[in-house]
């Protein structure tokens, strides 16, 4: 579980509905079900528009990987390209078929293995690997944007919700003036649940699917980087330095 995104939640919810509540506002004066069905309806609905069903069925998928922490184990795979790289000086690229089976749940590194061990040329095989970062990187993207556009349609229900309010403000016209306050403080409550959907929720998810994919591009980038450094016959003490030098400087081990 990644708890600063749920401790970032509270703490904004807390901090915007805590200052309403302090104003002298009342819980169930944010909870007006047509403003929430404008706001929330509206927004899904016209994510769903811009985007395929199949894409929409991920939302749930993509707010699991947005609170849920995956541990990339940097160093591991780090360990293990350094230890694959002794097997190929040892005994040739061609004993590294033995390790294929441990990277049975490791598509990509399973992929990168296995062009190596079938002798595809070194620029080849770099371009290939880059290619296929490149699109797992984008296809990240894409899922990310997916929230990105529901931040910018959010803010945009909520003025719609507070029009519709207002006009019906407006079309009540002879009530009496604690009456059209009423229903103007109503109307404004959706504009305050499409703008906090927007900024606490929706764009901080997209932000937080944007550094989950540039974690695992660094993962990436040390199994390119290794696979590389492998079939370049270098020594495993290089190829284990070369690979922490992906790492930020506070993240590196000792040297090998």
């Amino acid at each position: 579980m990644d708890f600063s995104t749920l401790i970032g939640l509270f703490f904004g919810a807390l901090c915007i509905f805590g200052a309403f509540l302090l104003e002298g506002g009342h819980v169930e004066a944010l909870f007006i079900i047509p403003a929430l069905i404008i706001v929330f309806g509206g927004t899904f609905a016209a994510t769903a528009i811009s985007f395929s069903l199949e894409k929409m069925r991920l939302l749930q998928k993509l707010v699991m990987i947005a609170l849920w922490r995956h541990d990339y184990q940097y160093h591991e795979m780090i360990a293990r390209m350094t230890r694959y790289s002794v097997t190929a000086r040892r005994d040739g690229l061609l004993a590294l078929e033995r390790e294929l089976p441990e990277m049975r749940d490791e598509v990509f590194l399973q992929c990168a293995m296995q062009n190596l061990i079938d002798g595809v040329a070194p620029e080849v095989l770099r371009g290939l690997l880059e290619e296929e970062k490149k699109y797992i990187l984008g296809r990240h993207a894409l899922r990310a944007s997916i929230f990105q556009k529901m931040g910018g349609y959010s803010p945009t229900m909520g003025i719609i919700g507070t029009v519709l309010g207002l006009i019906v403000t407006m079309a009540g016209a002879g009530e009496a003036p604690s009456e059209l306050i009423r229903h103007i403080a109503t109307a404004f409550i959706a504009t305050l649940w499409g703008i906090f959907m927007a900024n606490l929720v929706w764009l901080p998810v997209a932000d937080k699917l944007r550094f989950r994919a540039e974690e695992e591009a660094i993962l990436l980038d040390i199994i390119i980087q290794g696979i590389y450094c492998i079939q370049a016959g270098e020594n495993p003490a290089a190829v284990h330095n070369r690979l922490e030098r992906i790492l930020p400087p506070s993240q590196r081990a000792n040297s090998w």
